[in-house]
C-alpha cells in the first residue's frame, strides 16, 4: 500500500510539473506603449508611469493584462520609449542604439514574440525607403521598409521555435500600414491591427490599456487556434 501511494504521488508530481512547463511564455519588443519604469532594462527610456496622468500601476499595462487574459507568462519586455523600428528617429537623428532592429537579440527564450512598433516611425516621419529583402546594408536600415524586413529576418533566425506576431497601431500613416502588412506577408508573420482605443497624449489610458489588451487577446486566439 505504501509503495502504491508513492507511485501515485510521483505520478501526480510529474503531471503538475508537466502542466507548469507547458505554460506559454511571451516576450515584447516595443516602444513607449509597452514601457513601465523599473521593469525595463537599465538605461532605457520609459513613458509609464511618470509621463502618464492615468496609468500608474504595472497591473494596468496592456502586457500584464494580456498575461492574465491568456494565462501566459511574460519572459522579457524589451521596450524603449520613443524608439523607431529603423535607425532614423525624430528630427532625423540617429536612433541606432535604441532601434527595434538593434534590440532583436534581447528577448529571452519565448514561445511567442509580440512586436508593437512602427508608431514612432510614422510620427517621426522616418524615411520609408524601398522594399528590400536581401543584402540589406547599414545605410538601408535608416529607412523603415528595409529595417522592418531586417528585424523580422533577425527574429526568425534567432528564435526559430517562436511564433512572431506584429501588432499594428491604428491611425498611422497609410504607407506605414501598407508596408507592415506587405513585409509581414512576405515573412508569414501575422498582423493584429488595433482598432481605436482611449488615449491621453497619444498613449493608452487605463481604459485604453484594457481595450488594447482585449484586442490583442482576441487576435492571438484567432491566430493560435
Amino acid at each position: 500500500m505504501k509503495r502504491l501511494f508513492f507511485y501515485l504521488l510521483a505520478g501526480i508530481l510529474v503531471l503538475v510539473a508537466g502542466s507548469a512547463s507547458a505554460q506559454t511564455t511571451f516576450s515584447v519588443l516595443g516602444d513607449s506603449y509597452s514601457t513601465f519604469k523599473g521593469y525595463m532594462p537599465e538605461g532605457y527610456a520609459n513613458y509609464y508611469p511618470d509621463h502618464s496622468k492615468d496609468v500608474k500601476s504595472l497591473e494596468q499595462t496592456w502586457w500584464k493584462l494580456l498575461e492574465t487574459k491568456m494565462g501566459w507568462k511574460l519572459d522579457t519586455n524589451n521596450s524603449w520609449s520613443g524608439s523607431t523600428i529603423c535607425t532614423t528617429g525624430y528630427s532625423g537623428n540617429d536612433y541606432t542604439h535604441e532601434a527595434f532592429v538593434t534590440r532583436t537579440a534581447l528577448l529571452g527564450h519565448p514561445d511567442v514574440i509580440l512586436i508593437l512598433g512602427g508608431t514612432n516611425d510614422a510620427w517621426a516621419d522616418s524615411p520609408i525607403g524601398e522594399y528590400k529583402y536581401d543584402d540589406i546594408t547599414v545605410k538601408d536600415l535608416k529607412s523603415f521598409r528595409p529595417a522592418m524586413a531586417c528585424m523580422l529576418q533577425k527574429l526568425a533566425e534567432r528564435y526559430p521555435e517562436s511564433k512572431i506576431v506584429f501588432i499594428l497601431n491604428y491611425n498611422l500613416k497609410a504607407e506605414v500600414d501598407e508596408s507592415v502588412n506587405t513585409i509581414c506577408t512576405h515573412y508569414g508573420v501575422p498582423v493584429i491591427e488595433l482598432d481605436s482605443f482611449d488615449m491621453e497624449n497619444g498613449h493608452p489610458t487605463v481604459k485604453g490599456m484594457e481595450q488594447v489588451a482585449a484586442q490583442i487577446a482576441e487576435g492571438l486566439e484567432e491566430i493560435l487556434k
